[in-house]
């Protein structure tokens, strides 16, 4: 019997539906490793201030979205925002306050300041997370690479709606 996927090691299937099932799963596999990898999860459009349409099918996590933020290695938000995380010491004032910013912005126009902030206020020092082309200045190793991923976006858009307490 001919299969497209081949065998990949161990030992044959004792039947050939055992052998079926294995080679439909492999291919499942390595289809869904080629969707997650080789696509981008979905285009996106700036209507105004907002960018209505997730980035992502998973559902983001807020707590993921307080680690990114909070985080010096990964976010860097708090080197120019200060946000409501005591953990995280030394916060910026170069940025505006994030207290409260789940109260002030939609969860799309918190989306639209993390993928396009300076096609919102061109004056914004804040850079976009997700751009990859015309940078300046970027370490060759980070060449073609967002600072975030599309979902860490919406992790720390999920965690920024959560913060609607003022101070």
């Amino acid at each position: 019997m001919f299969n497209i996927i081949g065998h990949c090691g161990g030992t044959a299937p004792d039947d050939a539906s055992a052998f079926r099932r294995a080679s439909v799963h492999r291919l499942l596999a390595a289809l869904a490793l080629t969707l997650c990898t080789a696509w981008p999860a979905f285009a996106w459009e700036l209507v105004g201030d907002r960018i209505e349409t997730q980035l992502t099918l998973r559902n983001p996590s807020a707590a993921h979205g307080r680690e990114i933020v909070s985080s010096r290695q990964i976010g860097l938000c708090v080197l120019c925002h200060n946000v409501p995380i005591p953990e995280a010491t030394q916060q910026g004032n170069v940025g505006p306050d994030l207290t409260g910013v789940g109260k002030r912005l939609s969860v799309p126009q918190l989306r639209a300041r993390l993928v396009a902030p300076r096609q919102i206020n061109p004056d914004s020092k804040m850079p976009s997370y997700l751009k990859v082309d015309g940078l300046n200045r970027v370490n060759p190793m980070m060449r073609g690479s967002a600072i975030f991923n599309e979902q860490q976006i919406e992790d720390v858009v999920a965690y920024l709606a959560t913060l609607t307490d003022t101070p």
